[in-house]
């Protein structure tokens, strides 16, 4: 098939899910476009019904079934974002859906799949070995495999996305990539439109297959391993997105987790977006500075392509955040064991202006001398300044002081 005809398909698949699905926003951020040197919009897939792309592809491809498939029913294999596009898909079109998730798949995604009708089985560390369960299960009753990125009308359901750009007209795109098909979608409808598109593709660290894959000029598996970017750990690419991604797709780029957990808390704070590891990773790449698209004149999209993040995670994050930026301070003092002295302490952390979390107190720690005690005081902070005259104010009254890292 030519990438005409891939077009076509995307095309069509506009027409055919427009009922169903959002077109979603495309919100500029002067924030991080003042930190990339370029115009710097969003498109905030995370506001697409059931919280990510995915529905796109799940509906284009259960309305394209015929009817006899439409009564077997489907099955896929997700860790979440697919497995809820096509549970959503399918209960809204009156399919049955079977949905086989890792183990590992974090609880909101989980229960959100159980949630929009799909009967779901648990099987497996990563997606691969779902795989295993999901083919015996077809084996045994005749569902209808919906791939989550190697079929055609997933593919093209997923491009749509691109068509949304064109209004932009775009200079780079940043893409997620796991298994590949939404980037391949948006690179066949983008680069039929604008043949001098930089199409950026970005993985984690921690499962690059895509990339090596591409750098390498042939197909491979590469075993993934943990990521709070859980949505784009993938083993191997298909045949399909990687014969797409290799012709179309410029570059390739990685980030780890601390650069992705960084983008999920600065979207959260200063654009007010809520995504989800894999969502936040194009974004992750840009501001870290592995992407270089200087340029005022620049126009840049950024693809937030999902925000169902577990809430017990991004609480772990974002206070991860504010401790590495030294907004929220942990101290660790050692004062006489006496009426006055703990409030001697707090009194400067009042002077500083300092916002009070939490007070431990360790009286029985080994390098405790007998008559002293040993305070951890967690406290807010306005500015690092701040912390540097608490510090000298302490050390200068003959406080024993230290900062807990």
């Amino acid at each position: 098939m030519t990438y005409l005809e891939y077009f076509e398909k995307i095309k069509l698949a506009k027409e055919r899910i427009g009922q169903y699905v959002h077109e979603t926003p495309i919100d500029y951020s002067t924030t991080f476009s003042r930190i990339v040197n370029a115009k710097v919009y969003l498109k905030l897939e995370n506001l697409q019904k059931t919280g990510s792309f995915k529905v796109r592809g799940a509906f284009n491809k259960l309305l394209s079934l015929k009817d006899e498939e439409k009564k077997k029913g489907v099955i896929a294999v997700s860790a979440g974002n697919h497995a809820q596009g096509v549970a959503y898909a399918a209960s809204t079109l009156g399919i049955r859906s079977v949905i086989v998730m890792p183990e590992t798949a974090p609880a909101s995604k989980y229960l959100a799949t159980r949630s929009y009708g799909a009967e779901v089985v648990l099987y497996g560390k990563y997606l691969h070995e779902s795989m295993k369960k999901a083919e015996e299960l077809i084996q045994n009753s005749g569902l209808v495999f919906v791939h989550p990125y190697g079929d055609l009308d997933v593919i093209a359901g997923q491009g749509t996305i691109g068509i949304e750009l064109y209004d932009i007209k775009p200079d780079y795109v940043i893409i997620p990539i796991g298994g590949g098909g939404l980037i391949s979608g948006i690179s066949v409808a983008l680069k039929y439109r604008f043949p001098n598109i930089k199409i950026i593709g970005v993985q984690s660290s921690s499962s690059p297959s895509m990339k090596v894959s591409k750098d390498l000029g042939r197909l491979i598996e590469v075993e993934p391993s943990y990521s709070i970017a859980d949505g784009i750990l993938v083993k191997s690419p298909s045949d399909l997105t990687f014969g797409i991604v290799n012709e179309l797709v410029d570059d390739i780029v990685l980030v780890d987790d601390e650069e992705i957990a960084e983008a999920i808390v600065l979207l959260l704070e200063r654009s007010k977006t809520l995504a989800e590891g894999a969502g936040a990773s194009s974004l992750a790449a840009l501001i870290s500075g592995k992407i270089k698209v200087s340029g005022l004149d620049k126009r840049v999209i950024s693809l937030i392509s999902g925000g169902n993040i577990d809430l017990s995670l991004l609480s772990t994050i974002t206070e991860k955040f504010l401790y590495k930026q030294k907004r929220v301070v942990k101290v660790r003092v050692i004062v006489p064991d006496k009426p006055g002295q703990l409030n001697k302490v707090l009194s400067y952390v009042v002077k500083i202006r300092g916002n009070i979390i939490d007070i431990v107190h360790d009286r029985h720690s080994s390098d405790v001398l007998p008559g002293y005690t040993k305070i951890y005081i967690t406290f807010e902070l306005q500015s690092s300044e701040s912390l540097s005259l608490l510090l000298t104010n302490l050390i200068n009254e003959g406080i024993d002081v230290k900062i807990v890292e």
